[in-house]
């Protein structure tokens, strides 16, 4: 069964640091562009960070200069280092992969996991 799985998330206070993962795991030959989403309660889903096969990163602007994005391909994972955390940044955190098997290639969403950050 081919899944994302987020982990990481957790209560922290502003100022504070938390680093997720998203871990891709199943019949997989390679894995596209993968990026990280985040909804807070009673918005839109906002793409925060993206990095391609390559290591090719971009950013939201309200996360520049704080959060980083990452990947091991050898272990299909993803990683969002986060710091400098703001109350802002309180949301469900969501991982996205274009994940490519024998003979088809399909976009993948993890469960989520939430991030709270206190002030």
């Amino acid at each position: 069964q081919v899944q994302l799985v987020e982990s990481g998330g957790g209560l922290v206070q502003a100022g504070g640091s938390l680093r997720l993962s998203c871990a891709a795991s199943g019949s997989i030959f390679s894995i596209n562009a993968m990026s990280w989403y985040r909804q807070a309660l009673g918005n839109q889903r906002e793409l925060v960070a993206t990095i391609t096969s390559g290591g090719n990163t971009n950013y939201a602007d309200s996360v520049k200069g704080r959060f980083t994005v990452s990947r091991d391909n050898a272990k299909n994972t993803m990683y969002l280092q986060m710091n400098n955390l703001k109350p802002e940044d309180t949301a469900v955190y969501y991982c996205n992969a274009r994940l490519v098997g024998r003979q088809w290639e399909l976009e993948y969403w993890g469960q989520g996991t939430q991030v709270t950050v206190s002030s």
